[in-house]
């Protein structure tokens, strides 16, 4: 009863906030309007994006290159024209009333391009605006970083590291978070995957057949949920899941991959036909992969392949839409080494006659449907209202020379309400509502959780408002959660969430941010039940039944610079946690394996990242950067496991016409702080080198990309790999690709 009050006191105070600036704020109605062409020879494009801040709103220039953004209250805007792998053009306008003024870009070939996210606060951004640290990988960089687990793409990042038990099944660690503390989306929503719960679990992905991926770097609680306390990856599949309207016509994309090394192959394919207020879009494709070598060697049983189809079917009209989605993935990937192994190598020796039946894979497959539908122009406080009401059903089995022994399921229902403000003079913000039902259970050999049934909602609210040249953010979420098993003792978990942030220009082009978190994370399924041997975790587990739920104080500290010659930005963050989950290895062994139980102790986390891009010449640019973490239990400072290294970067990025190079050197200290039983990782250094040539036609772009990775077949390790004792990363190789955008 006594959350139900707060769910309704939390609400009474959105609604009245909405009201209260519905009543000081009337219609607006400026615009701005233009063309955008090819620098090169004055063509127009067509698919450009063109982004209206701190408004949040953006349009796509038509076949004649012209675009139209209406209904902006007077202001000064940042207006940027952009179109990946272009360089973008950006101009300041200022809106005295309900005029409509003309902005014209002309876009060129470029080394570096500005970030535009929508992760961050649930609209579009660019990069001086957001008050957390994002990530955004759009096509060009994609296209270089073909793979089958989202680990392995986006490995490097800054403040990205990659966790893994072979190619297969990476999974990405943000700030030495893992596991239940980073979340994976698919366009906004929970992906439905069980990459979390275990080191040789898949969080697969397609890069042949997505738009963008965006990475945002410490708590997102606020707009995403409990198990977002480290971070969020959201996978981004096309644009039309952000931007609804319908166009006329054809277009399509057609892409193709092949590298040394490990046999890489893998093709992608899909097409746009709109009709009036209709749109149908297709996509599908494949990418496999043999064995990789190591400068030690062939590392068996590290192929992995993934195969994918979707299709959607909306209709976008002016007062709302509405679309249809669903897709199909399918994959099967190797696990390098026995999964009855130890992680030192005598051990793995003791052990790789425990399968009798041959080398372990993992046959998965994914479905996922959804339904969206939405609202535009709501009176004068709401401008876009949606609802996104999806399904997931995951499945995939744990093989030993073709024969099965576990079988995991995973159905997910989930749900999301969101509402967007109107931009109201120095205001703007966003609220809504957000639940799940899910259903798990595992059948076979390592059966060690019971079957659970979980089911969570929340209610959140985030609004930002201007004050002179300052911006102030704060926001709440006030969500629960509640776990159902078989035979096992019932658990309920509810707790607030809340951030504040200011974000304050100190120079032209340059701003400071600062922001405070507390956030809410109620403990996983397998922290709470689980109960035998777990060997994609290298441990025998033992989950506690009445944990308590973990909270987090943080803070974060950032300069931001963006100019014609220099982009830079630095960050540092703390993170204070109270009552944290972690794996306490007890000393005995059960099943040839550690026994390990979860516990709860106070433990922190503290790091810094930068990134800096200076222009040498108009195209030539040097690029530096650096991340590093340090955590550990407070009370022993006892160092947390597979913390990722210090590790810097330094390269080139030339462009001269249509071609394009790119060298880059990255240094990775040792680690030598370890946790029981980890062993230290030594420090080495990898040099890549990528090129590529782009063409741009008035409706067509291609992109010929070439790279060259671990040119001197350096033999290393990955620190934050379970299985780093007896198994090396990649040695040299080679990765072509080609794409084809036509619209």
């Amino acid at each position: 009863m006594k959350v139900k009050v707060y769910y309704y006191v939390l609400m009474a105070v959105i609604v009245i906030t909405l009201c209260s600036r519905q009543s000081l704020f009337g219609q607006q109605g400026g615009a701005i309007e233009g063309l955008v062409t090819l620098q090169a020879n004055g063509q127009p494009l067509c698919g450009a994006s063109v982004l209206v801040a701190p408004a949040a709103r953006r349009a796509i220039t038509d076949e004649n290159g012209r675009y139209r953004i209406s209904g902006l209250p007077p202001g000064r805007y940042e207006v940027m024209a952009h179109m990946h792998p272009l360089g973008d053009a950006k101009r300041t306008v200022k809106l005295e009333g309900e005029e409509t003024v003309t902005v014209d870009f002309a876009l060129a070939i470029a080394p570096i391009h500005e970030e535009i996210t929508v992760t961050a606060a649930g609209r579009e951004q660019l990069p001086l605006e957001t008050f957390q640290s994002v990530t955004s990988l759009e096509l060009a960089d994609l296209m270089t970083k073909a793979a089958t687990s989202l680990g392995e793409v986006l490995e490097g990042e800054a403040g990205v590291a990659k966790r893994s038990f072979g190619p297969g099944s990476s999974r990405p660690v943000i700030r030495g978070f893992d596991g239940d503390r980073v979340l994976i989306m698919q366009d906004g929503m929970p992906t439905g995957t069980l990459g979390s719960q275990s080191g040789d679990h898949a969080e697969p992905v397609d890069v042949g057949t997505i738009e963008r991926v965006e990475v945002v770097r410490g708590p997102a609680t606020l707009l995403y949920g409990t198990n977002a306390l480290g971070g969020v990856v959201n996978v981004i599949t096309e644009h039309h899941q952000e931007h609804e309207h319908a166009h006329v016509g054809v277009r399509g994309f057609l892409t193709g991959t092949g590298g040394t090394n490990n046999g890489l192959a893998g093709g992608s394919g899909g097409f746009e036909w709109g009709a009036g207020q209709w749109l149908l879009i297709g996509v599908g494709g494949g990418t496999r992969n043999g064995d990789y070598s190591s400068p030690s060697g062939v590392v068996a049983n590290s192929g992995a392949q993934i195969k994918n189809t979707a299709v959607s079917l909306g209709r976008f009209g002016g007062r709302g839409f509405f679309r249809a989605n669903y897709g199909i993935q399918d994959g099967l990937y190797g696990v390098p080494v026995h999964l009855h192994s130890h992680a030192q190598v005598e051990e793995a020796s003791n052990h790789a006659d425990d399968h009798e039946h041959g080398p372990v894979k993992l046959d998965w497959r994914r479905q996922n449907a959804r339904l969206t539908g939405g609202l535009l122009n709501l009176g004068s406080s709401v401008e876009k209202f949606t609802v996104n009401l999806d399904y997931s059903d995951w499945h995939h089995q744990e093989l030993a020379g073709g024969v099965v022994g576990t079988e995991f399921f995973n159905r997910q229902w989930s749900y999301r309400a969101f509402f967007n403000q109107k931009p109201k003079g120095s205001w703007i913000g966003s609220f809504g509502v957000n639940g799940l039902r899910r259903s798990y259970k595992v059948r076979g050999e390592e059966q060690i959780t019971p079957e659970v049934t979980q089911t969570g909602f929340a209610i959140f609210g985030l609004e930002e408002v201007s004050v002179r040249q300052v911006r102030l953010q704060a926001g709440g979420r006030l969500e629960t959660n509640r776990y159902h098993p078989k035979q096992r003792p019932e658990r309920s978990f509810t707790g607030f969430s809340g951030s504040a942030g200011v974000n304050l220009p100190l120079w032209p082009n340059g701003v400071a941010v600062a922001s405070y978190s507390y956030s809410y994370r109620a403990p996983a399924i397998e922290e709470l039940y689980n109960y035998g041997p777990h060997h994609g975790n290298l441990a025998f587990e033992i989950g506690d039944p009445n944990l308590a739920r973990e909270r987090a104080n943080g803070v974060e500290l950032g300069l931001r610079h963006r100019s014609a010659r220099l982009h830079a930005e630095a960050g540092f963050f703390y993170y204070r946690l109270s009552d944290y989950v972690y794996l306490a290895p007890t000393g005995k062994i059960e099943d040839g394996l550690a026994v390990a139980a979860y516990r709860q102790a106070d433990a922190r986390y503290r790091g810094a990242e930068a990134l800096v891009h200076i222009g040498l010449r108009p195209q030539v640019w040097l690029n530096l950067g650096m991340d590093t973490v340090n955590a550990e239990l407070r009370d022993t400072r006892t160092p947390l496991p597979r913390i990722p290294p210090l590790r810097g970067r330094i390269g080139l990025e030339a462009q001269r016409g249509n071609f394009s190079i790119k060298p880059e050197l990255t240094l990775v200290a040792r680690q030598d702080r370890v946790y029981v039983n980890e062993t230290p990782t030594a420090g080495y250094a990898l040099l890549n080198l990528d090129g590529s040539y782009t063409l741009v036609r008035r409706n067509a772009l291609h992109i010929l990309s070439v790279s060259l990775f671990n040119a001197t077949d350096r033999l290393y390790l990955n620190h934050v790999s379970l299985i780093k004792d007896y198994v090396p990363e990649i040695g040299r190789g080679v990765r072509l690709a080609y794409t084809v955008r036509f619209f």
